[in-house]
């Protein structure tokens, strides 16, 4: 490890994925390796969850990237400069957002009556269960047809 580890793009998913690949080639350690380090560190990585993570070209959730950085030997400012490229991949670049018209916001309209009375409901069954509202009796019931309709 002689050379400057890989430097994160901020571009895409695809290209992260490839920059990682080329960090743990950089390391020169095994899958098997890397979950130790990482082990050491304080992180959890097991060695299937990192080979699954360089199979794919999806974007690996940041705990994942902070402890494959680190596991790999980079440093915590660089290993910072990874989950910071990760966070503008997932966010995107911010730029303003287009001008909406009346057609726009009217189809919002419906989605967010739909999401606040979902969460509405939420709340209420939320509450309904902490206050004993449902016996256990119920509950077994329950989970009893439920078993029954799926053939289990």
């Amino acid at each position: 490890m002689t050379t400057a580890p890989p430097t994160p793009p901020d571009t895409d998913p695809a290209a992260f994925v490839a920059a990682l690949r080329r960090l743990k080639a950089w390391s020169g350690l095994s899958y098997r390796q890397l979950e130790r380090r990482a082990t050491a560190a304080g992180h959890t990585l097991p060695y299937s969850t990192a080979a699954t993570m360089l199979g794919r070209e999806r974007l690996p959730r940041e705990e994942l990237v902070v402890a494959f950085v680190t596991a790999c030997g980079v440093r915590d400012d660089e290993a910072e400069a990874w989950a910071d490229a990760r966070t503008t991949i997932v966010c995107g670049h911010v730029d303003a957002p287009p001008p909406r018209n009346d057609e726009t916001k009217r189809s919002w309209r419906p989605r967010w009556a739909f999401v606040a009375a979902a969460a509405f409901a939420t709340a209420l069954l939320g509450g309904a269960a902490s206050s004993g509202a449902f016996t256990d009796e119920q509950e077994i019931q329950e989970t009893r047809q439920t078993q029954t309709s799926l053939g289990l």
